[in-house]
């Protein structure tokens, strides 16, 4: 049996996929992943799983070269002849789910993590798109022996509204999971007399809201408070939101933040600092930089929107929610932080609890594969230790989330 996953970079594929990949090898699967060229790419021939790369711009609106990729990626499934194609981010959903029609590939997932730029940005730009992209998406991610996974519960919502997918092909997986033992707490009691370290790991897109993170730093800086901001994280320029990396070296030359780039060894770094925040307006699947501070026993700072509110659902119990787009906000919840360190570590504790309950990757993983079991004509093997996902009362369907009654017991980027 072969199983491809395609991605519109090879980063996502190697940082949030590797394990899936890795685990579907273990069940006797041939495992190939495909995307555009990348950095990532060639690391994943350290672990026996073939890379295929194709000529694609995550950003490009142009119909001749769109036409083109399409064209590739319908001849290279044609060529590799999946048993199942399992296609991230919208844009890949719909070029995947359409290119795999054409080759006969007999089974499609489709993840959309998030409704992502076009969903999400009330730009003319994003607007005038919005039209395309749901006629592409219902034309695309309906049709034959398919499944769509989302992350949240208000994403499922807003495609049963847009009629972007039947209701029964929908299924619900809250993140793309965390190595729960490598992202795990020191066991050491913070020194409450060292400043306060926040983290804001992310893609640099301003609607993660890296603004009002730098500007929640100068406030409290004005404010005297010895609070240390540390930013994770690497310009997008395949999205119109992408931060300037000028504007970023200004604010670290002026101490408000410290720049890490992209920072490889994040388990490691999450047992440096205290608090993990992402006051994002995006709209988010489940973020990951929440689910592997939650891992990490860090306390959470982020807004109650769609996605960040499933890793902090409750203020005050599991983390702490702000205001969008306000820094003033932002600022005030990190000042109670560092005032209130008996909180910052209840706080921490909640999130690790919730992180081991909900979000573990073995999990998400067997949820995966009971979505592909649903389509393929010969099964995977069962899980020989059983299936975790049943155990930790994980999977959900769109159907099980109460929707309906289940038949089964750049210019532009679309990620």
């Amino acid at each position: 049996m072969k199983i491809a996953l395609f991605a519109n970079t090879d980063w996502y594929l190697y940082n949030f996929r590797l394990s899936t990949a890795l685990r579907l090898r273990s069940l006797g699967a041939e495992v190939v992943v495909v995307s555009p060229p990348g950095d990532f790419g060639a690391r994943f021939a350290e672990h026996g799983i073939r890379w295929l790369t194709l000529p694609m711009n995550r950003s490009s609106l142009n119909p001749l070269r769109e036409a083109l990729v399409l064209q590739a990626l319908t001849r290279l499934l044609a060529s590799e002849k999946p048993d199942l194609l399992h296609n991230f981010t919208a844009k890949c959903a719909v070029y995947g789910a359409l290119a795999a029609r054409m080759a006969r590939v007999p089974a499609t997932v489709n993840a959309v993590a998030g409704m992502g730029y076009v969903f999400a940005s009330d730009s003319m730009k994003a607007q005038a798109l919005r039209p395309i992209v749901t006629g592409l998406m219902r034309q695309s991610l309906s049709h034959g022996n398919s499944r769509v996974i989302l992350q949240n519960p208000e994403d499922a919502e807003m495609f049963a509204a847009l009629r972007l997918a039947p209701r029964y092909k929908v299924r619900l997986i809250r993140s793309s999971g965390v190595d729960t033992a490598l992202f795990s707490p020191t066991g050491d009691e913070a020194d409450a007399s060292q400043p306060l370290r926040v983290l804001l790991a992310a893609r640099l897109l301003w609607e993660k809201g890296i603004r009002e993170f730098a500007e929640a730093a100068a406030l409290l800086r004005q404010q005297g408070r010895r609070i240390e901001f540390l930013l994770a994280g690497t310009p997008d320029p395949g999205n119109p939101g992408s931060v300037p990396q000028a504007e970023v070296e200004h604010w670290q030359q002026q101490g408000v933040l410290k720049w890490l780039g992209h920072v490889d060894r994040m388990p490691e770094l999450l047992r440096t600092v205290d608090v993990m925040a992402l006051p994002s307006y995006y709209r988010e699947g489940v973020p990951k930089s929440l689910i592997e501070g939650a891992s990490s026993g860090l306390a959470l700072v982020t807004t109650d929107l769609p996605g960040c509110r499933e890793v902090v659902s409750e203020h005050g119990v599991d983390g702490l929610h702000v205001e969008p787009r306000s820094a003033e906000s932002l600022a005030s919840a990190l000042a109670r932080l560092d005032d209130d360190r008996q909180l910052l570590r209840r706080l921490g504790s909640q999130a690790r609890s919730r992180a081991l309950q909900h979000f573990d990757h073995r999990g998400v993983i067997q949820e995966t594969i009971d979505v592909y079991n649903e389509l393929l004509v010969t099964p995977l093997p069962e899980d020989p230790t059983g299936s975790l996902a049943d155990s930790m009362g994980m999977r959900t369907s769109f159907a099980a989330a109460g929707a309906v009654p289940s038949r089964l017991p750049s210019d532009v980027s679309m990620d």
